[in-house]
């Protein structure tokens, strides 16, 4: 497989990081639109996000090892934010459902609950975008052992 080079490596991972702060952007501003901010699970995303933008700041003014790999830990983070997320919100959906419609069960029970008031696959954003940020450190030049 023929190798890569460096230069159009450079410019996808640039890309790459404009889309994971446009993505991380964009989705804090929806939620402080949507106002979840009710108790420490609603606040968690938004101080992951403000959390992940500090990091890649951090890279963008000094990028070395240490950064590389505190961008990794925060994406990690995000993924593992985006998969409670979902879980959270489905639960939520399927419990208010059984509220309203005790008898509901199997395949009913989960249409209704990830079709439901809250956006069940809505937090599975925070997990791509933690995939992003996964890939924009995918053998990133400066994570390399002699990089600062």
């Amino acid at each position: 497989m023929p190798e890569i080079p460096a230069d159009s490596l450079r410019t996808v991972r640039r890309v790459l990081a404009a889309i994971l702060v446009a993505g991380l952007l964009g989705s804090g501003v929806e939620l402080l639109l949507l106002k979840h901010t009710d108790g420490l699970w609603q606040i968690l995303p938004l101080l992951l996000i403000g959390a992940s933008l500090l990091v890649l700041g951090w890279h963008a003014a000094a990028p070395g090892r240490a950064s590389v790999r505190a961008v990794q830990a925060m994406m990690l983070v995000c993924v593992l934010s985006g998969l409670a997320g979902v879980l959270l919100h489905y639960r939520g959906n399927a419990e208010w459902e059984l509220e309203r419609m005790p008898g509901t069960h199997g395949w009913e029970l989960f249409r209704h609950a990830v079709m439901g008031a809250t956006p069940a696959l809505a937090p599975g954003t925070m997990l791509q975008l933690g995939l992003v940020g996964l890939l924009f450190c995918y053998r990133h030049p400066a994570a390399k052992r002699n990089s600062p």
